[in-house]
C-alpha cells in the first residue's frame, strides 16, 4: 500500500505568534537544504556504490536436460556467468504465475510448489502441484503451451501436501526430424498415470499407451486413490522410462506393492517390474486377479538416476509396510532402504547396498543417488553418493555397490516389543563420519528460559533415548534426526572439478510410540491434529504416534541451529565448512527474529562460478553461499518460501545465465506459485 502524508488543511488560519512564525521558517530552511541533499543523493549514492557487472558474451553455455542436470544427478553446472564477485546483483527476470494454489480448504488438498525445472533444446518445462505442465521461453518466461491432465485424485490422505517434483525428456532418434512427439515430456502424477506429451506442443503422444496415458496401478488390485501415487519425475533413458510411485505411510500390513516399472518410451508397453521381494521368494495366495505384485513391498517415492552408458538405473528405496513394525512385514525387508541398481533394458538387480537394516524409523532412503567419477576419490573409480535421512553418506562402486572406504557395523540399541527381531548392528560410514549428531541426551535440551528448557530436559529424560537407533518403544522413544532427516529428497550436489559435495540437513528430533491394538481402537486417527500423525498399522499388534519434540513453547527441544548447509570434501572425508541455514522469520513475530537455522526441504545448486544457490527454509529467502568459505554472500526477499531445488541454464554466447527457483511453500508456511528466475542486469556485449 503506498501511503501520502496528510494535506495541510487550505481553511487553517495563519499563526501570529512571532515563535511560531520562527519556527516556520526554520522549518522551510530546513525543507530547502533537504531538496538541495536530495537532488544530491543519487549522485553521491552513484559515486560510491559498486558498479554492475559487465557482462561479455565468453564463458561456457549449458542447458539443463534432466532433473539433477544430467542423468547422473549431480545437480551441478560448468556455467560461471554468476560468481562470487557479481552475484550480489542478481535480481529476477522473468516470472511466471500458474495459478495452482489451494490451502487444503474444501475438497482438495493443499498445494506445495516443489518442481525443479528442466531445460532440454531451448525450452522450459515444469509441472505443479495439479500435475499440470507447462512450456516456457527459457529467456523470457513467455508461455509456450500448457496441458492439463484433468486431476481425479483431488484430496489425499495425511499431512502431505500436492507436489509435482519434476517431468522428464526423451528425444527420439529414430524418429523423423519434424514427427509428431519426436520429443517427449514425461509426467507422472497424483492419479497414478504416466503421460507421454510432444515437447513442441503439450499434445498427448497418441501412440503411448492409451491416448497418451499408461494406468500406473494396474496388478496392484484395489487401491485407494490417496494411497498410491507419483510425485516424483520418472527416469527416461535408452529407450525406457522408469517409474515409482508413493505408498501412504503405515496405513495397513497389506499395503500397495512399491513395484518399480520400465515402460516402452515410444509405446508405453511394459517393458519389466522390480518387484522388490527377496531372492527366491515364494508368492503369497492370491485370488486370480486381484494382484500381480506383492503387497507391502518397499515402495520408491522419490527421484531416480541413470549410468546411460552402463545401461544401469538407480533406485532409492523405502520400507516395507508398515514402516514402524517389522515384526509383521514377513521377511520383506531384503530391499528396503537400500540404493538399488537395476539393468535398464531386464530390470533385473546388478547390486544393492542397504543403508539401515530392518528399518523401523521411517529412514527410508530419500534422495536421488548421485554419480561421480572423481580423482582421488575411491581410487578414481565409477561411484555413487547416498545420502539418508541419518545424515550418513555412503560412497559406493557404480558398477558393484561395494562401498568405496569402510563401513562399520556398530552395535545400537534392542528392541522391546515382543516379536520383534531387530537388527543388533546398523552400518556407520567412515569416510565420511556421520555429518549429523548421533544423541541428544537431557543435558542438551534447548531452551528460551529455564521454563521451557526445563521442560525439554525432562521430555529427554521421559522417553527411551539412546541416540541414533533407538527403536520405537511402548514408552516413546526420541528419533534423532526426527523421520525427516537429516537430509530428505533435497539429497546433495557436488562440484566434479573440485571434490566437493554439498548437503543441507534439519536438525529436529521426534517423539516415536508404539500403542497396543486394544488402546489404539479407543483413538481417532483422522481426528490427529498435524504434527501429531497417528497410524492405523491395521493388520499389526500396535498402532503408532508419532510428533515433533516440542517444548511448551512450541520451540524444537534439540539444541539450534536447527538447520545447516555443509560441505564434504570427498577426497579427504573432511567437513570443510558448516554453515547455519535459515532463521526464524516468517515463523516468528518481530523481533524473535534469530539465526537459529530453520526446518528445510529442498536441496541445493552449484556452479563453477564457486557459488551454492539454495532455498529450502522456513522463512521466504534464496540465498547464495561461498562454496570455498560457506559464507553467505548473497540473500533475497522472495514471495513465498522456497521449498524446492534451483537449477541453472545459459543457452547461448550472447545471452544471460538464469538461475531458477520454485517458491510455492509447504506444508508449514503460505501456499504459492511463484517461478522465478534470476539473472545479472545489463545486456551481454558482443565479443
Amino acid at each position: 500500500m503506498n501511503h501520502r502524508p496528510a494535506q495541510a488543511d487550505a481553511r487553517a488560519k495563519p499563526h501570529t505568534d512571532p515563535m511560531r512564525r520562527f519556527g516556520r521558517l526554520r522549518a522551510r530552511g530546513l525543507r530547502a537544504r533537504l531538496a538541495v541533499l536530495g537532488a544530491m543523493l543519487p549522485g553521491l549514492l552513484a559515486c560510491g556504490a559498486e558498479p554492475a557487472p559487465r557482462l561479455t558474451a565468453a564463458g561456457p553455455v549449458a542447458d539443463w536436460p534432466h532433473y539433477g542436470g544430467g542423468l547422473e544427478g549431480l545437480g551441478w553446472s560448468p556455467l560461471d556467468q554468476i560468481d562470487r564477485s557479481n552475484v550480489g546483483h542478481l535480481e529476477v527476470a522473468w516470472q511466471h504465475r500458474s495459478g495452482d494454489i489451494s490451502d487444503g480448504s474444501g475438497d482438495l488438498s493443499r498445494t506445495s510448489f516443489q518442481v525443479r525445472p528442466i531445460v532440454p533444446n531451448g525450452t522450459l518445462y515444469y509441472c505443479t502441484g495439479m500435475n499440470r505442465v507447462f512450456a516456457l521461453d527459457p529467456e523470457t518466461g513467455a508461455e509456450r503451451w500448457s496441458y492439463d491432465p484433468g486431476m481425479r485424485n483431488r484430496k489425499l490422505i495425511g499431512p502431505y501436501p500436492r507436489v509435482c517434483r519434476g517431468v522428464a525428456w526423451w528425444p527420439d532418434e529414430q524418429a523423423q526430424p519434424e514427427a509428431t512427439c519426436r520429443e517427449r515430456i514425461y509426467t507422472a502424477t497424483l492419479d497414478a498415470e504416466l503421460i507421454a506429451l510432444d515437447a513442441k506442443t503439450g499434445e498427448p503422444c497418441d501412440d503411448f499407451g492409451q491416448g497418451g496415458r499408461v494406468a500406473l496401478r494396474e496388478g496392484l488390485g484395489p487401491v485407494p486413490d490417496w494411497e498410491y501415487y507419483a510425485t516424483s519425475p520418472p527416469l527416461a533413458m535408452n529407450g525406457v522410462v522408469v517409474v515409482g510411485a508413493l505408498v501412504a505411510d503405515n496405513l495397513r500390513v497389506d499395503a500397495p506393492s512399491g513395484v518399480v516399472r520400465a515402460f516402452d518410451a515410444r509405446t508405453g508397453a511394459l517393458r519389466w517390474a522390480f518387484d522388490p521381494v527377496p531372492p527366491g521368494w515364494v508368492t503369497r495366495p492370491r485370488a486370480e486377479g486381484e494382484r500381480l505384485y506383492e503387497s507391502g513391498t518397499p515402495n520408491v517415492w522419490s527421484i531416480l538416476s541413470g549410468d546411460a552408458a552402463r545401461g544401469l538405473v538407480f533406485v532409492p528405496t523405502g520400507n516395507g509396510s508398515p514402516d514402524l513394525l517389522s515384526a509383521v512385514r514377513s521377511g520383506l525387508d531384503h530391499y528396503a532402504s537400500s540404493v538399488v541398481a537395476l539393468d535398464a533394458a531386464t530390470g533385473k538387480v546388478v547390486w544393492h547396498f542397504q543403508t539401515v537394516h530392518r528399518d523401523v524409523w521411517d529412514y527410508d532412503v530419500p534422495a536421488q543417488p548421485a554419480l561421480f567419477e572423481i580423482d582421488g576419490v575411491g581410487g578414481g573409480v565409477a561411484g555413487v553418493a547416498q545420502i539418508t535421512k541419518m545424515g550418513h553418506l555412503f560412497l559406493l562402486d557404480r558398477a558393484t555397490g561395494t562401498p568405496l572406504y569402510p563401513v562399520e557395523e556398530r552395535p545400537v540399541p534392542a528392541g522391546d516389543v515382543a516379536g520383534e527381531a531387530l537388527s543388533p548392528t546398523q552400518p556407520f560410514p567412515t569416510h565420511p563420519e556421520t555429518l549429523h549428531p548421533a544423541a541428544l541426551p537431557p543435558e542438551q535440551a534447548h531452551g528460551f528460559t529455564p521454563i521451557d528448557r526445563g521442560d525439554c530436559e525432562a521430555k529427554l529424560s521421559r522417553y527411551r533415548n539412546e541416540g541414533i537407533f533407538t527403536p520405537p518403544s511402548l514408552e516413546g522413544s526420541i528419533q534423532y534426526p526426527g523421520n525427516a532427516g537429516g537430509p530428505n529428497w533435497g539429497g546433495v550436489s557436488i562440484d566434479p572439478e573440485r571434490g566437493l559435495l554439498f548437503v543441507n540437513q534439519m536438525r529436529s528430533a521426534a517423539v516415536v510410540q508404539l500403542i497396543p491394538r486394544s488402546d489404539f481402537a479407543t483413538l481417532d486417527p483422522e481426528g490427529a491434529v498435524y504434527p501429531q500423525e497417528l497410524f492405523p498399522m491395521a493388520g499389526a499388534s500396535h498402532g503408532a504416534r508419532r510428533e515433533p519434540l516440542l517444548s511448551n513453547f512450541g520451540a524444537p527441544c534439540s539444541p539450534p541451529p536447527w538447520g545447516v548447509l555443509q560441505a564434504v570434501d570427498l577426497v579427504s572425508g573432511e567437513l570443510r565448512w558448516e554453515v547455519t541455514l535459515g532463521t526464524s522469520r516468517d515463523q516468528a513475530p518481530w523481533p524473535l527474529w534469530f539465526d537459529s537455522g530453520a526446518p528445510n526441504l529442498g536441496g541445493t545448486l552449484a556452479t563453477a562460478g564457486r557459488l551454492v544457490f539454495i532455498g529450502a527454509t522456513t522463512d521466504k529467502f534464496f540465498r547464495a553461499f561461498d562454496a570455498d568459505s560457506g559464507e553467505e554472500i548473497w540473500r533475497t526477499r522472495i514471495p513465498f518460501t522456497a521449498n524446492a531445488t534451483p537449477m541453472t541454464y545459459r543457452l547461448r554466447p550472447g545471452g544471460k545465465q538464469y538461475v531458477v527457483i520454485a517458491a510455492g511453500g509447504h506444508g508449514w508456511s503460505e501456499p504459492g506459485d511463484a517461478l522465478l528466475a534470476f539473472a545479472l542486469p545489463g545486456p551481454v556485449e558482443a565479443p
